[in-house]
C-alpha cells in the first residue's frame, strides 16, 4: 500500500506552528509510515521549532507587506516569484497528498501552487477575523477548519467546518495543582498571576507590568511573568523581587495553566483557545498592530459571551487597575469567567481537522 503523503506549511509565530505541528502529531498517529515535510519562511522561528519537534522543513524566501514604504516591500515581487517557483519544485517533487496551511508567509505560496496543481489543500483559519492570503486562497480550497463561528461572508459555506484550533495534546488532561507549586516553586497560599505575551513578546505588556508590579505584588500575589526573549535583558532584574519569577519562554504550559488563578494574555488564537481548554479568567490585551486588528475581534469574540474581560491598550491607563483589583478580590466573578470560557472550548479540534484531512486522500 503506498504510504500517504503530507505538506504542512505555516509559521512566522507560535500561534501558527503549534497547530501545524499538532495536525502533523495526530496524523502521524493514524498513519504511522506516512511521510511529513513543514515548508516555512527561511528567517522565521519555524526553522528551529518544526525540527526541534521532529519534522523535517524546507524554507522559502518570502515575507509580508508592510505597511510602510520599505526595502522588504520593494522586494516582495520578487519574493512572491521565488516563493512560488520553489514551492512548485517542492510539490513535484515531494508528491503529497494533501497540502495543508495554517498560515503565515510561507503558506499562501505553497497552498497557491497545490490548487494549481489540482492536490487536494486544507486551510486551518485560526481568527475570528481572516487575513487576505487565506481570504483569496479559499476559493480553491478543499476544506477550510475554521475556530470561530459566522465566517461565512470571508469563505464558501459548504467548504466550511467549524473545529476549533489545534492545541497542544498535555493542555487537554489537567495537570496536577501541587505538582505545578512544586516546579514553579510557589507558595500554596498565595494566588497566581500568569501573564502570557506570546512566543515572541509584547513590549506593551511588559511596559504595563513593569510600570504596575507594585501595585500588583501589593494585593498579596505572586507573579509568573513570561516577557519573551527579544526583552528578557529588560526585565529579569525583576527576579530579584519576592514573588515574582521572569522568564522569556515557558516549557511546562500544562503546569502553569494548572497554578494560574488569573491570566493576562494577547489574544492570538492559539493562547485564545489554549484559555478556552484550560478555563481560566483572563484579561486580554490585544495586540493593536497585527494584521485587520485580528486579536481585538477574537478577544471580543469572547468577552461579548462573558469568558473574559477585553481591554484594549488604549484604555489600560483608566481601567487596569479597577479591574485587575475587582477580579483577584472577587471569587464568584473568576468562577463565572472560567465556566463560561470553558463553553466556548473545542478539545477535539485537532482530531477533527484531521478527519476532514483524511476524507481527501485519493
Amino acid at each position: 500500500m503506498k504510504k500517504s503523503r503530507f505538506i504542512i506549511c505555516g509559521g512566522g509565530t507560535g500561534g501558527h506552528i503549534y497547530p501545524a505541528v499538532a495536525i502533523a502529531n495526530e496524523l502521524k498517529s493514524r498513519f504511522p509510515e506516512a511521510e511529513f515535510l513543514f515548508v516555512g519562511a527561511k528567517d522565521k522561528m519555524e526553522m528551529q521549532k518544526v525540527p526541534q519537534a521532529g519534522y523535517a522543513i524546507k524554507g522559502l524566501w518570502i515575507s509580508g507587506i508592510q505597511r510602510k514604504l520599505t526595502l522588504d516591500n520593494a522586494m516582495f515581487p520578487f519574493k512572491l516569484l521565488s516563493s512560488m517557483w520553489n514551492s512548485f519544485r517542492i510539490i513535484k517533487s515531494f508528491k503529497p497528498d494533501v497540502v495543508i496551511g495554517t498560515g503565515g508567509f510561507a503558506s499562501g505560496a505553497v497552498l497557491k501552487v497545490a490548487s494549481m496543481l489540482n492536490i487536494p489543500t486544507v486551510i486551518q483559519e485560526q481568527n475570528s477575523y481572516p487575513g487576505i492570503t487565506n481570504k483569496l486562497l479559499a476559493k480553491k480550497a478543499n476544506k477550510i477548519c475554521v475556530a470561530y463561528e459566522n465566517l461565512e461572508r470571508f469563505f464558501p459555506k459548504d467548504k466550511m467546518i467549524l473545529t476549533g484550533n489545534p492545541v497542544r495534546q498535555d493542555l487537554i488532561n489537567e495537570a496536577s495543582k501541587s505538582e505545578a507549586i512544586a516546579y514553579f516553586k510557589l507558595d500554596a497560599n498565595k494566588k497566581t498571576l500568569l501573564v502570557l505575551g506570546g512566543s515572541l513578546g509584547a513590549r506593551r505588556i511588559n511596559q504595563l507590568i513593569e510600570k504596575e508590579l507594585d501595585f500588583l505584588l501589593s494585593q498579596n500575589i505572586q507573579i509568573i511573568w513570561q516577557c519573551g526573549k527579544l526583552y528578557l535583558n529588560d526585565y529579569t532584574k525583576y527576579n530579584e523581587k519576592e514573588n515574582v519569577q521572569v522568564v522569556a519562554f515557558i516549557d511546562r504550559m500544562d503546569l502553569v495553566y494548572a497554578v494560574a488563578d488569573v491570566v493576562i494574555s494577547r489574544s492570538g488564537a492559539s493562547s485564545v483557545s489554549e484559555l478556552c481548554i484550560v478555563g481560566k479568567p483572563t484579561i486580554f490585551i490585544p495586540s493593536p498592530n497585527v494584521a485587520e486588528d485580528h486579536q481585538t475581534k477574537n478577544a471580543k469574540a469572547i468577552s461579548d459571551k462573558n469568558g473574559a474581560i477585553l481591554i484594549k491598550e488604549s484604555e489600560l491607563e483608566a481601567q487596569f487597575e479597577n479591574v485587575f483589583s475587582d477580579l483577584i478580590s472577587n471569587e464568584s466573578k473568576q468562577a463565572e469567567l472560567s465556566q463560561n470560557i470553558k463553553k466556548l472550548a473545542k478539545p477535539n479540534a485537532t482530531k477533527d481537522i484531521v478527519e476532514e484531512i483524511i476524507k481527501l486522500i485519493k
